[in-house]
């Protein structure tokens, strides 16, 4: 069954991503799906326009489940959450030199993802380029490359305050102890594992209008388990932004690819300044 769809909505309270009641609808299709004229662009910004895609205009979707599959979701994403923030703060308070801390990371992943998938349906989401809308792919890998120029931004300053600075060497020290290609590995996944599982099932199990602050909350507590405030802080700055694209574009697509982005950059970069 198809439903009329109204391109764009500015109202963060009136996300219909996850409230019951009413059946959940599939994605439209993307090739009959046109955006009035008033919201195209000139094809040479349209592309790279990142803001006003991803974090101001919010494409209209009803993606909600039954009451049944709702009150499912929840108690899925309840026990993951639970499950895998013990494993998240288990395995970063491993020796820094464990050739176990790699397989550890991949089972906390293992657990986000596995309950993401268990707990109902995933979105990708789309954006609006050129008129029509399509799945988000250049805007939020810009998005990540600018959050991680931030990030190193601020390193620098961290540098500046011990206390600060031996919690990032902490969580750093791991890429000194062990093979940088399996950690590569390890925290693409990981941070794919997170988005799957924080702003898809977590987000589609909270009420309307909360999404974005409960999400970004529960992510920081659980970060924040690991006993690391750096970590803890970069749960809060990355949280609101891959939360706030979620709203945007309805899916799952535009924070993985900023997660990932930025992740790799930290991993790749932050090393050479601490």
């Amino acid at each position: 069954m198809m439903v009329a769809m109204r391109p764009f909505s500015s109202d963060p309270d009136s996300d219909s991503d996850s409230a019951p009641p009413g059946g959940q609808l599939p994605d439209p299709d993307p090739a009959s799906e046109a955006i009035p004229p008033a919201a195209t662009t000139p094809v040479r910004w349209s592309r790279l326009r990142a803001v006003d895609d991803q974090f101001l205009r919010r494409v209209e979707r009803d993606q909600r489940d039954s009451d049944r599959a709702w009150k499912r979701r929840r108690i899925v994403a309840a026990l993951t959450l639970l499950v895998g923030a013990i494993g998240l703060a288990a395995s970063l308070r491993m020796d820094r030199d464990s050739p176990y801390f790699p397989l550890a990371a991949l089972a906390v992943a293992a657990v986000w993802a596995g309950g993401a998938f268990a707990s109902g349906r995933l979105h990708l989401g789309r954006i609006a380029v050129d008129g029509r809308l399509q799945r988000p792919i250049i805007q939020p890998i810009v998005a990540g490359l600018a959050l991680a120029a931030v990030f190193i931004a601020g390193a620098f300053l961290t540098r500046l305050v011990p206390p600060l600075a031996d919690q990032a060497r902490s969580v750093l020290a791991f890429a000194e102890y062990g093979s940088i290609a399996a950690l590569t590995v390890t925290t693409l996944l990981s941070g794919i594992a997170e988005e799957v599982f924080f702003r898809g099932a977590l987000y589609a199990a909270v009420r309307d209008g909360r999404q974005i602050w409960v999400t970004t909350a529960l992510y920081a507590v659980a970060t924040a388990l690991t006993g690391n405030v750096m970590l803890a802080f970069a749960a809060i700055v990355l949280g609101v932004v891959t939360a706030r694209q979620r709203w945007s574009t309805g899916g799952i697509l535009a924070p993985i690819l900023t997660h990932v982005t930025w992740s790799m950059c930290m991993l790749h970069v932050l090393p050479h300044i601490f």
